[in-house]
């Protein structure tokens, strides 16, 4: 019983310098650094010349669907490269769960092929 309290313990531990460290960190540099502000600072800043025009540009969907399908495909990699490093000493029944987790992602590419999501037209 007191293993599992010791291991509920170290979980709290972690849990309470996740929350604290940051928010430490934080207020430390916010006491720390100069803090003089004024009308110019306060403007907004493009490349040391004069803001003109709006400040919020509205951007196409697709910039979001490029991203979030590189997302999908980098982790692909991520899980991928432990999978063939350790291979050998896996087996038959890891190689079957890779396979189902390509296949998923395959289909996933065919819908956003399907759906004219990979192409780029200019606007």
């Amino acid at each position: 019983m007191e293993k599992y309290i010791n291991n509920y313990v170290i979980v709290a531990i972690f849990i309470v310098l996740g929350i604290l460290l940051p928010v430490v960190a934080l207020t430390v540099g916010r006491m720390l650094r100069p803090n003089k502000p004024n009308e110019e600072k306060k403007t907004t800043y493009e490349s040391g010349n004069e803001p003109v025009g709006e400040g919020q540009v509205r951007f196409n969907v697709r910039y979001y669907l490029f991203a979030l399908m590189f997302v999908i495909f980098d982790i692909e990699t991520v899980f991928l490269y432990p999978w063939a490093v350790a291979y050998n000493q896996l087996g038959l029944f890891v190689l079957v769960e890779m396979a189902i987790f390509v296949s998923l992602l395959l289909i996933g590419l065919i819908y956003a092929w399907k759906k004219k999501v990979l192409t780029w037209n200019s606007i």
